[in-house]
């Protein structure tokens, strides 16, 4: 086929590709068809691999919220109650900074090595945490574990796609957007049952078991090279360190800066709260100058945040819808259990198992997506209506009481919630695996799966601050430890639960208010063309190739 075919009708500015195929490196060689396996993985093999795959991604997104119904009882036993939010805040940290790294590492030992490397890191530094003695060495361990958890979830986002069989690759979406929910809603409730009757540090150990047979089914059943995708290995000269350095510091400072605020709400104007926030904006510049740098100097590194994605509008926005909804998800998951346990008098059990009407809506969202998208692209409709349902029932969520007599109208809130995290979880999944370019697959889900958790950390980073301007507005004081479990009969309770169901609801108000920006950013992804997703695939991939097809017929002087 001609060049000039190839391109007919593809407007050159919209070709994600073009403008980076040099940036390639010796990939650029091989045409786009060599991203295909040359035979399908059979799909019994495919699903054994999908348990070990499937449980790696449980396990990691499981970390991520385990602790949120035990973190009173952890504070509590290590004698430290002013820092326990750390102790969810590292593992998130971590897991949000490492994403795209790990992504780009396996683009440079392959996808096995990766992701058996981020296994061993990640269940090594689990059983650790269950051995830590202080809080302090509980929040280290913490986000050595979360670098582990990073590569497990963000790789699962790119061995699943890559090796499903043509017949099962449309309902990928919705797997991993069902793990990705239960494991976040299932969190609690795990965590409250471990701590109930066995003990906190279970919530580590328990990783160690499990985490064994899921590497050892991954390892045994990882295909032979001809149902392998066939990605070019490059050097590790070609890994973005300076990038990767970048976007670790631009991802966390910002976070750190909400989270030591959300401590000491009197210091938003000091500088322990502007100087990470300026450091991590500027690092945010440093890095977007650094990838174009690299696009037009460097061609041999690959950039770990390829700017030719935020070329495709549609991937653009889609992330951004992410970044967005991840607030409410990770904000919901960690302040409801805590409003619970305080306001209702719940145990750490009972509010991890009140939170299955919001595991039940993730699930059927989930299959929803999958459904809804089988035949057609209706992708960006999913986005609005998963944003819709949240911003209802973040809202509706703000209009429960102080009373310590739990509402039934509390959980019935919930599936709406859930409805619209499954929804969401699945269709950005879609998004990220259908308009990114053969060449950036690996980066563009690390992006997404970063954006989500980058999302969420800011979340549980807000839910912090907005308690603490509560306590210290309200009660003069950090709330103490008798003071959290003191009973209805104490008029200190009454008063700490007026506290908590404040702050619950601005939070839910900001929750509302945020998920309605993550609405009008879902509308940037509208398609007219109502394609099917494969055919979408396809059309990036065509337009992939028709920007290296212009490349080669008219070369760029200054890339050589």
């Amino acid at each position: 086929m001609a060049p000039g075919m190839l391109v007919q009708g593809i407007p050159r500015q919209e070709c994600p590709g073009e403008l980076d195929v040099e940036a390639a490196g010796p990939a650029e060689a091989k045409p786009s068809g060599s991203t295909v396996p040359t035979s399908d993985l059979a799909p019994w093999r495919f699903c054994l691999l999908s348990i070990g795959v499937g449980l790696g991604l449980f396990l990691a997104m499981l970390d991520s919220s385990i602790v949120a119904t035990s973190l009173l009882t952890i504070g509590r036993e290590l004698g430290n109650l002013e820092l326990i939010n750390w102790v969810a805040l590292a593992y998130t940290l971590a897991y949000l900074s490492c994403a795209v790294v790990f992504a780009r590492i396996a683009d440079i030992i392959g996808r096995r090595d990766a992701y058996l490397a981020a296994f061993v890191i990640f269940f090594g530094f689990s059983i650790g945490c269950g051995f830590a003695r202080t809080l302090h060495q509980l929040i280290a361990l913490r986000a050595l574990q979360g670098i582990g958890g990073s590569g497990l979830y963000s790789l699962s986002m790119v061995i699943w796609p890559e090796l499903a069989p043509a017949s099962l690759k449309r309902h990928i979406a919705s797997f991993a957007g069902i793990v990705i929910g239960v494991a976040g809603v299932l969190g609690p409730i795990l965590g409250g049952l471990l701590t109930n009757y066995v003990s906190w540090r279970w919530i580590f150990w328990i990783n160690g078991p499990i985490g064994f047979v899921s590497m050892a089914v991954f390892a045994l059943t990882w295909p032979d090279d001809k149902y392998l995708p066939h990605i070019q290995r490059h050097p590790w000269s070609s890994l973005d360190i300076v990038g990767s350095v970048l976007m670790i510091a631009a991802a966390a400072l910002a976070t750190f800066a909400f989270q030591n605020a959300g401590v000491s709400p009197d210091q938003w104007g000091q500088a322990i709260f502007l100087a990470p926030l300026i450091t991590g904006v500027f690092a945010w510049l440093a890095l977007f100058a650094w990838q174009w740098a690299i696009e037009t100097r460097w061609i041999h590194i690959m950039p770990v945040f390829p700017l030719r994605l935020l070329r495709n509008r549609v991937y653009a926005f889609a992330m951004l819808t992410t970044l967005f909804i991840g607030f409410p998800f990770f904000a919901t998951i960690f302040s409801y259990p805590l409003r619970l346990q305080v306001v209702n008098g719940k145990s750490g059990l009972m509010a991890g198992v009140m939170l299955l009407p919001l595991l039940g809506g993730v699930a059927v969202g989930s299959t929803l997506c999958g459904a809804i998208n089988a035949k057609k692209n209706y992708l960006c409709e999913t986005l609005v209506v998963a944003c819709a349902l949240m911003i209802i029932g973040c809202a509706l969520e703000t209009t429960l009481s102080d009373s310590e007599h739990l509402e039934p109208k509390a959980l019935g809130f919930l599936p709406l919630i859930g409805l619209g995290l499954g929804l969401m979880a699945a269709a950005s999944t879609t998004m990220a695996a259908i308009q990114a370019p053969p060449n950036d697959h690996a980066a563009a889900q690390g992006i997404v799966a970063q954006m989500r958790i980058l999302g969420g950390s800011i979340g549980i980073a807000a839910s912090s601050a907005i308690l603490a301007k509560h306590e210290m507005s309200k009660l003069g004081m950090v709330i103490s430890s008798e003071s959290t479990s003191a009973t209805g009969d104490s008029p200190t309770a009454g008063l700490v639960r007026q506290v908590f169901s404040a702050a619950f609801k601005e939070n839910m108000r900001v929750c509302a208010i945020i998920s309605a920006a993550g609405l009008l950013l879902a509308c940037g992804t509208f398609q007219r063309q109502r394609k099917t997703l494969m055919e979408e695939r396809e059309h990036v991939i065509l337009r992939h190739t028709a920007g290296r097809e212009l490349k080669r017929a008219s070369p760029n002087p200054t890339a050589s």
